[in-house]
């Protein structure tokens, strides 16, 4: 049983189908007392924690229908909201490890597992922004300068995902987001009228025409419809 803690994009397509298989059958453990796997420490992690559960799948969910899939299986799990595991079975930076093993010969995930703390960094970079304008900055010099490991980063940016956006930030990250997509939009109108949504929608459906890696690899593109 493994629930990943970094962002499903990194996922190829099993093991985001696989680990949203694997989250309903923890909730079925929690929620049915079930037997089966009920000591493992996947489990035992998660235990108390009905409303990260109920998160988690919201994230992989949106990821999914990025790439075409679609869910009807919801959770309805909420114990302690807010709140998530203070444990790892393997901290962030080693699963990006244990994924570049996995997929070493196989199909990679939406994106592209980092190299360094760059690409780690850019492929995050519109998510925080959405969270702290103030953290991004941060984080985008300390990378700059080499100020920070993988391993720091790593973490670092899974537990800062955790956090809720404001809808002021959310809409900030879609505009510089819209910035770099507008050029091969058919769409003229002004997008201070469309529902956050609605924009991130567009972005995603623009991002797909433009093939930019610099959104296409963003984690964004999911992240940010999880609270939409």
């Amino acid at each position: 049983m493994r629930i990943w803690d970094i962002h499903p994009g990194y996922l190829n397509q099993y093991s985001l189908l696989g680990e949203h298989r694997e989250l309903h059958g923890l909730v079925s453990i929690l929620v049915n007392k079930k037997k089966g796997y009920s000591q493992h420490p996947e489990t035992l992690r998660w235990v108390g924690y009905g409303w990260a559960i109920k998160h988690r799948h919201k994230e992989l969910v949106r990821e999914m229908e990025l790439r075409g899939y679609k869910d009807k299986s919801p959770v309805r799990t909420r114990t302690n909201h807010g709140k998530w595991p203070s444990t790892y079975i393997d901290k962030p930076h080693v699963q990006l490890s244990l994924l570049k093993e996995k997929y070493q010969h196989k199909e990679g995930g939406r994106i592209p597992l980092p190299r360094n703390e760059q690409e780690l960094w850019s492929h995050h970079k519109y998510s925080i922004l959405a969270r702290d304008p103030k953290k991004y900055k941060e984080i985008g010099a300390r990378v700059a300068i080499k100020g920070v490991s993988c391993e720091e980063l790593a973490l670092e940016l899974v537990e800062l995902l955790r956090v809720e956006p404001s809808e002021g930030g959310i809409r900030n990250a879609l505009q510089h987001m819209w910035g770099y997509v507008s050029g091969v939009s058919n769409y003229r109108g002004n997008i201070e009228t469309y529902s956050l949504k609605k924009l991130l929608m567009l972005i995603q459906k623009n991002v797909r025409k433009s093939n930019d890696p610099y959104l296409t690899n963003s984690t964004a593109l999911s992240d940010l419809m999880v609270w939409l």
